[in-house]
Formats: C-alpha cells, structure tokens, sequence
C-alpha cells in the first residue's frame, strides 16, 4: 500500500502554534462541548450535586462605605450553582463570564441576587450561591496620642439563592480584640493583697467570628458590624500605639475582663439588639498565654430552621 493512502487519522498531528489562525463560527460550533453530553457519559452514580462552580478567582471590586465612598478591594470570588441529575457538568467559565458582567459595580450584599438570577438563568440551575471574600480597611484613632492608622477586617458577603428564588445575604466578618483572663486578674489581686506579692494577670489576641443573616430591605454595612463588636468587648487589639496609649489599653484590659463565654454572650446582646441583623452566629477563640490550649465558644440566634451553633474548625480562628 502507497504512503500516501495512509489515512490523515493515523498521522501524528503537527506539533506547532499558529498565531495567525482565526477562529470561524461555523469552527466554534465543531468544538466538542463535553459538559453538556447525555446522561450515559455521567461517570458514578446519576444523581443531583448540590455546588459545582469554581473557588478563588480573584479581580479588584469596588465596595460601599459607611460614608458612601466606594473603596477598591482584591476579592476572592467563589461561584456555584446545583447540577441535576442527568446532567454531565455545567460550563465552568460562564460563572466567571457571568459576574465579570458586573465588575465595575459598586458592591453591597444586595447586588448579588442580581447575579444569582443571572447564574440560574445562564446555567440552568435551580440553586445559585457566590461568596466574596476580603480584607475590609478602617482608620482607627489611638487610645490617647490620637494616631490614626488602618486595622483591617477579613470580610465576606454571601448571597444564596434557591429553588423558589429566595434570596438571603450575609456578612461574615472577623474582629481581633485582647481578652484579660478574669480568673487571673483575681488571683493576682489576692496575692497582692494576702502576701504582698505582685502578680500579672495574663490575656491574650482573641477573634471572633461573626455570621450575620441581612434582613430583607435593610442595610448594614461592615462599619456597623464593628461597631456592634467595638460596643461588646472595648478590648479591640491597636494599630498606632505610643507608650500612653500602651498604659490606656492596660486599663481598658482590667476594666473590661472577659472568659471566652463572657464575649459570647456580649456580641450576642449587640447583635440582638439590631433589628437589621435576621439571623447571626457567633464564634470565638481566645488563644490563650497560660495554657497549650485555647478556650473556644460558639452561640447561635436560636431561629427555628436558621444558623446552628454547628462549628468545629477552631484553627481557622488563630490569629
């Protein structure tokens, strides 16, 4: 048989990149499209997932302030939608395509039902979930030199959407604060005060983790979630600190002593108060001087059917 009647098939394919080759419709639509194959080419068991999207594709966006002024952030996006069964996959790069749409939006909880109808409508999906996470700057004054310097707050807003188009949006926020031991500020006074003998009650960093569900209609901003933090424990840890400053949070330490069920409960109490926040959970970690351990609380609102006190990945809370 002739070498020339060898079919092209069995030829190795060219090993080169032509730059100057121009991608037609009619080549597009040639294009194999794996992910929307019938049901026999579903590898596993045929059945619903209930997130598919990709995770940590990251762009500058733009948020709003508490003074209205948009402040341009990295973010971390995380895009899913559910997948029937029945259905191979969904197209990965629509979730992507779909909120570069709305990238030079000004950001808020509320826009991202707006994108979550757009993911079910695009994808055919009946569930929608997106995620942007961030690092929230704010001046913070010093205690008495009235230095101001930029504490940042790791901050996301979460927007879930289901089969009936209910929308709910959150704000998780992370606020870093010092807590003095009570324990050990008593202690250290009775040694003062029966044997003479100085002692120094231990604190240490502390976060606390906030989950909090955003009524419809309302709107609460980062700077509120803060506040509410601010209002509860006193003790947030400082950017700019001279040496009066150093004796003020001292002070602000001994007059304000907490156990990790005191914070708690405190934010608790901030959170409850504020008729914008629907629904909240609540998680803290004091990482504690004095022992190898730390000493850990989580409380939930107590909604029928809203946030559990479910949590268990307490290293996540180091700081």
């Amino acid at each position: 048989m002739s070498s020339r009647s060898v079919s092209s098939a069995n030829r190795a394919p060219a090993r080169i990149y032509d730059p100057k080759f121009q991608v037609t419709e009619s080549y597009r639509d040639s294009l194999p499209d794996m992910q929307n194959t019938d049901a026999s080419q579903i590898q596993g068991a045929n059945v619903p997932i209930l997130q598919v999207g990709i995770s940590n594709f990251r762009l500058p966006l733009r948020y709003r302030t508490r003074t209205g002024e948009p402040v341009s952030l990295e973010t971390s996006v995380t895009g899913t939608v559910s997948l029937a069964a029945d259905h191979k996959g969904i197209n990965m790069s629509r979730v992507m395509r779909g909120f570069y749409n709305y990238k030079d939006r000004v950001f808020s909880p509320e826009i991202l039902e707006e994108i979550l109808h757009h993911y079910k409508t695009d994808l055919g999906s009946s569930r929608a979930r997106i995620r942007l996470s961030f690092n929230y700057p704010m001046l913070q004054t010093s205690l008495r030199s009235n230095l101001q310097g930029y504490q940042y707050y790791q901050c996301a807003y979460e927007g879930q959407i289901d089969d009936l188009n209910q929308f709910r949006k959150f704000i998780y926020f992370d606020y870093v604060y010092s807590s003095a031991c009570p324990c050990s500020v008593e202690l250290s006074e009775h040694a003062r005060e029966t044997r003479d003998i100085f002692g120094v009650p231990h604190s240490q960093r502390s976060k606390a983790r906030i989950i909090a569900e955003i009524a419809e209609g309302t709107d609460c901003a980062i700077e509120d979630i803060q506040a509410h933090c601010l209002a509860a424990l006193q003790t947030e840890t400082q950017v700019m600190v001279k040496r009066e400053d150093e004796q003020a949070f001292a002070e602000l330490n001994g007059a304000y002593v907490k156990f990790v069920e005191d914070a708690a409960r405190l934010i608790y109490e901030q959170l409850d108060s504020d008729l914008r926040i629907k629904d909240f959970q609540i998680a803290c970690a004091h990482l504690e001087s004095l022992h190898s351990h730390d000493a850990v609380a989580v409380i939930n609102k107590g909604l029928p059917g809203g946030l559990s006190a479910d949590y268990s990945d307490f290293k996540d809370l180091l700081c």
